[in-house]
């Protein structure tokens, strides 16, 4: 053992400790061990910066893009308000489903590419059915890592796989030779969830993160949280009725937060507007008070995902108090006076005026200054309010616009980046491509864009790859290889195929999956010939046991829904463990019985 190969060990070894005991955060462990490497001496300034260039992070920061891009369409709420309405909000039938279909996709996709096509979504289903994101985000992220053995251009090994056998005079494999293997493992991740899931799971976050400033209102105020959707039939009493006339705040203590017909939507409705038939009418109240409205109107209950949906959104609308100051224009007027509705488009739902708690019907009450006023409405609407001179606002929130006309543009970005991948481009460049097409097209500005980076991933995987170059140019890959090779060399074949197995897994934690097949593949073809085995299966096994990175948060995926499930490095090992137990068992079990 050389000097550069000891020190090599001896920093890898102090990473895993501070990854797996959550010494300190992850990219500062990721940024020490690259200015270790670099002090050491193994790696210059050059190699020591050089994950700042890498293909991997380029991909990452673009997907991080188009990501943002795709959420900004609304494109995913859709989605996941069919599948909420398809199998409700049972837990294992949500990740099984979004598991299934994330899987399939990353087969002939980057996985990475399907890990952020869906994020969206899982985040959408997790505040809709009241699921921890942290109970979905892990088990669709394994499911796509799992989802790239599917098919032989699922993932980076399995691609280059081929390229290696080609330069050994040895037959390539055809597209769907790993598919078999493949299923297997993805059926067995979603399976192993399904069963260890609420076991290996965090059980959290909801309460480690504390209450929403959202959660904190409508507890504090009692304010009422149903919204629920009716169509005004032909046989309404409502009908050429205003709200008022209605009694809908003065008798029924029901606010109306919008109206649509076709394709016209009327937020926070005017109380002069009139009712007609075919309307569909957001309402918000307690459950019982707008059940009661309903049936004495006979109207139709409908589903929440039309062009109302957004009111259910909380990234796209809530409460919010917003106070009167002394030189408002709406000082000594009533809110009837003043047209609040007309103005901003928001709902009044609660007045405090003079130290008195005001509900229902106040639009007559006189406004003073200090007096505060509870509205219901689009964020971007509040906004205004808060641009403007009238209405201190004083409820924290980020306006989230949703431009639904942008969607088909993003798809095409997003499927045109995913065709130049497939089509042999570099990931990076394919993907960065998108990311820009999407900027140019106006889908997100660059504001948006650069918003968009998640600068933690950014650096836990810029810190982490030069580790990888070292272990290749100190010679650390090869000696763990050969000494872990060694030991097996005259043994059972079974043996073999386990050894490569785990040395495979262990290479694709601490490197690029790429990275780790080169150093290994001709090494393991070269053990097969001596064993008297068929290289070509023992290659392949290799390329599909580098996908085996779930123990730690290095793998790409893994490291883009870090953040987004609120996952520390003691979740992933305690989960990741296990699946890649349950990976190791299938793997040697089909390649020992079907592939050698």
């Amino acid at each position: 053992m050389t000097t550069d190969i000891f020190m090599v060990c001896a920093i890898l070894i102090a990473t895993v400790v501070m990854l797996v005991l959550d010494v300190l955060r992850i990219d500062v462990v990721a940024i020490l061990c690259m200015l270790a490497l670099g002090w050491s001496g193994i790696l210059e300034p050059r190699e020591m910066l050089s994950g700042f260039s890498s293909n991997a992070v380029i991909a990452m920061m673009a997907v991080m893009i188009m990501g943002r891009g795709l959420a900004g369409t609304g494109i995913m709420d859709r989605f996941s308000r069919r599948l909420l309405a398809r199998v409700g909000t049972s837990r294992s039938k949500i990740v099984g489903l979004m598991s299934l279909s994330v899987g399939v996709l990353s087969g002939f996709i980057q996985n990475i590419g399907a890990a952020a096509l869906f994020l969206p979504g899982i985040l959408d289903v997790s505040r809709r059915g009241k699921i921890p994101a942290s109970a979905l985000i892990m088990p669709i992220g394994f499911a796509a890592i799992l989802g790239g053995t599917l098919s032989m251009v699922g993932s980076g090994p399995l691609i280059l796989i081929n390229d290696l056998l080609r330069s050994a005079d040895l037959e390539p494999f055809g597209l769907l030779a790993v598919t078999p293997v493949g299923c297997l493992l993805l059926l067995s991740g979603i399976g192993y969830f399904f069963v260890f899931g609420r076991a290996v799971l965090p059980s959290i976050r909801a309460s480690e993160r504390g209450e929403s400033e959202q959660e904190k209102l409508v507890r504090t105020l009692h304010l009422p949280h149903d919204i629920q959707h009716y169509v005004v039939s032909e046989s309404s009493p409502l009908v050429d009725k205003t709200p008022e006339e209605a009694g809908l705040w003065k008798r029924y203590r029901v606010n109306i937060l919008g109206i649509s017909r076709g394709e016209e939507v009327e937020y926070a409705p005017w109380r002069e507007t009139h009712f007609a038939v075919g309307q569909e009418l957001a309402l918000l109240g307690s459950r019982e008070s707008i059940k009661e409205f309903a049936e004495e109107n006979r109207l139709v209950d409908v589903a929440d995902d039309g062009l109302l949906a957004s009111l259910h959104d909380p990234t796209r609308s809530g409460f919010a108090e917003v106070i009167v100051p002394p030189r408002s224009g709406i000082v000594g007027k009533s809110i009837r006076q003043f047209g609040l509705r007309k103005r901003y488009a928001v709902e009044p739902v609660m007045l405090f005026s003079r130290g008195e708690e005001i509900r229902g019907d106040f639009s007559d009450q006189e406004i003073r200054p200090g007096d505060t006023v509870i509205v219901y409405g689009l964020w971007e609407k509040i906004e205004e309010m808060k641009a403007g001179l009238d209405f201190i606002v004083a409820t924290p929130f980020q306006a989230e616009r949703k431009d639904r006309s942008k969607t088909g543009i993003a798809l095409l970005c997003f499927a045109f980046a995913i065709g130049l991948a497939l089509v042999g481009f570099p990931i990076s460049m394919a993907f960065f491509t998108g990311a820009m097409a999407m900027v140019l097209a106006r889908v997100l500005d660059i504001q948006e864009a650069y918003q968009a980076i998640e600068w933690k991933v950014v650096f836990l995987l810029a810190g982490l790859i030069p580790l990888g170059v070292a272990m290749q140019k100190s010679g650390t890959a090869q000696f763990l290889a050969e000494q872990v090779m060694s030991l097996v060399s005259g043994r059972h074949p079974l043996w073999l195929v386990i050894s490569v197995a785990l040395l495979a897994t262990i290479f694709s934690l601490f490197m690029s999956n790429v990275g780790a097949i080169v150093v290994l593949a001709p090494l393991v073809m070269s053990m097969a010939q001596i064993g008297g085995l068929d290289p070509r299966p023992l290659a392949l096994m290799a390329a599909v046991c580098a996908a085996n990175s779930f123990v730690l948060p290095t793998h790409q995926v893994n490291a883009l829904l870090m953040s987004s499930g609120g996952y520390r490095n003691a979740d992933y090992f305690k989960a990741g463990g296990g699946m890649t137990l349950v990976f190791w068992v299938v793997v040697v079990t089909v390649f020992s019985l079907f592939y050698l």
